[in-house]
């Protein structure tokens, strides 16, 4: 009803304001932590910070000249490790990175001992062909289903036709927006000017 009031005992108040401020104490986190985390994520990508240099233990170099193949064709961009890695970044904020990674289970898979690849091609199916799966692949129903019937015989080959679907995906739509991302055009200005100094 408005206009109402409740009274409560002020006892009961104080018990309740004290017990919020211990909530609040316990979720806050220190300092440290977050910059923990802050330094953690830069290391994941040094090369995209400006003025970040990458921890000595990876030692990471990257040249102009490779960056630079990157735009060249999607091929070359994934036969780079560091190459790999950006482009995962990107796709990550792009909510897309389902496709590399299932690209690059493919491309784990097809060198897995003929003894393991029924287990893998499980594994790989249910998390990113399945219907269900956490991390689907945008792909046709009928290659969804060739693809199921595919792994229970499974071959070195037989996610090759759903991989060539997300290759092309990836080509034609992620790709081009990659090149024309500041993510990139960001690591390649940084480059050019380290190559002035």
């Amino acid at each position: 009803m408005p206009g109402m009031f409740f009274s409560a005992n002020p006892k009961e108040l104080k018990e309740t304001d004290h017990s919020l401020l211990d909530d609040k104490m316990h979720k806050k986190r220190p300092k440290t932590f977050r910059m923990d985390v802050k330094a953690y994520l830069r290391s994941m990508i040094p090369h995209l910070e400006p003025g970040i240099k990458p921890s000595k233990s990876k030692d990471i170099r990257l040249s102009i000249n490779e960056v630079m193949q990157w735009s060249q064709s999607l091929e070359k961009l994934l036969a780079n490790q560091i190459g790999q890695d950006v482009f995962g970044n990107f796709l990550k904020s792009e909510f897309s990175e389902e496709n590399i990674e299932f690209w690059l289970a493919c491309e784990d898979y097809k060198k897995t001992e003929s003894d393991l690849l029924h287990c893998k091609a499980e594994k790989i199916y249910k998390a990113f062909v399945h219907s269900d799966a956490a991390k689907q692949i945008n792909i046709d129903f009928h290659t969804r289903e060739s693809t199921a019937k595919k792994i229970k015989a499974p071959t070195p080959t037989c996610f090759d036709e759903a991989q060539k679907i997300i290759y092309t995906l990836m080509e034609k739509d992620s790709y081009p927006r990659f090149l024309k991302s500041n993510m990139y055009l960001n690591l390649l200005n940084e480059l050019q000017a380290n190559s002035l100094k």
